[in-house]
């Protein structure tokens, strides 16, 4: 079922400081109309909606259908998780910027101050997100970007990163840190970090409860790719020191 609403909260449909917020969407009902609600509460109105459900089956589809008029592009058929979600919601946006928001997020009044800087369409835009109670991440460091990540709801990315990328399929949970480690390395594209809460993260989806092993499986190697020899090497002696040194001191200590 597709449902397509030419009509969304801006009315200028070329206007280049459109920002499409695409969400994923997988049996979300007791979330999703909190969400959208979010999105109109936003003083900065140059926002299309776009919705890829994977054909839920609790109340979502209804809400959409709901909401239709105010969601520039809704769709609701089987996917093979987040990632193909939003790889298809990619296809439908407009203007020069991109946001990912979880169906049971909630964007707060920075996102739009955040959206009014938004100037260089070679620059990754990141903020901070509200996460248990606690304000995250701040400023990162490259070794914090490379051990770490990016909220992926702390991040506005330039149209252009999409033309260049999609998100891989071989990581269920943690495409999004793979992505970023990409431009990263990508020379056109540079982060740029803002002073702003923009979201309210809920982290109740499938990255609360499991972890991504091909992923970790592959990690050092992405960090050694991307972010070179130096990085690689602190990553690599504090992997050893947390596998060997906390062992060790241990059994010394009960030896002592």
């Amino acid at each position: 079922m597709i449902i397509k609403e030419e009509n969304s909260l801006n009315e200028a449909e070329n206007d280049s400081a459109q920002i499409s917020i695409v969400i994923a969407t997988y049996n979300a009902a007791k979330y999703l109309q909190k969400c959208l609600n979010s999105i109109y509460d936003q003083e900065y109105k140059a926002i299309n909606i776009i919705v890829i459900d994977g054909k839920s089956t609790d109340g979502t589809v209804k809400i959409l259908q709901d909401n239709t008029k105010r969601i520039h592009f809704w769709l609701s058929e089987k996917d093979s998780g987040i990632y193909n979600a939003l790889n298809k919601g990619l296809k439908y946006v407009k203007g020069n910027w991109v946001y990912f928001l979880g169906s049971d997020d909630e964007l707060l009044p920075d996102f739009s101050k955040l959206a009014l800087e938004l100037t260089d369409p070679n620059t990754i835009y990141y903020s901070n997100v509200i996460h248990k109670g606690m304000k995250r991440s701040g400023r990162v460091s490259n070794y914090y970007m490379a051990k770490v990540g990016i909220y992926h709801q702390a991040i506005i990315y330039p149209v252009a990163v999409f033309k260049k990328y999609q998100y891989t399929l071989k990581y269920k949970i943690a495409a999004d840190y793979a992505l970023n480690m990409g431009c990263f390395k990508d020379k056109a594209f540079h982060f740029e970090y803002k002073e702003y809460i923009i979201t309210q993260y809920n982290h109740t989806g499938i990255s609360s409860i499991e972890v991504d092993m091909p992923f970790e499986k592959d990690k050092a190697n992405l960090i050694l790719e991307n972010f070179g020899l130096t990085i690689w090497l602190q990553f690599m002696f504090r992997q050893f020191k947390k596998v060997f040194y906390g062992p060790l001191k241990n059994l010394l200590s009960k030896a002592g």
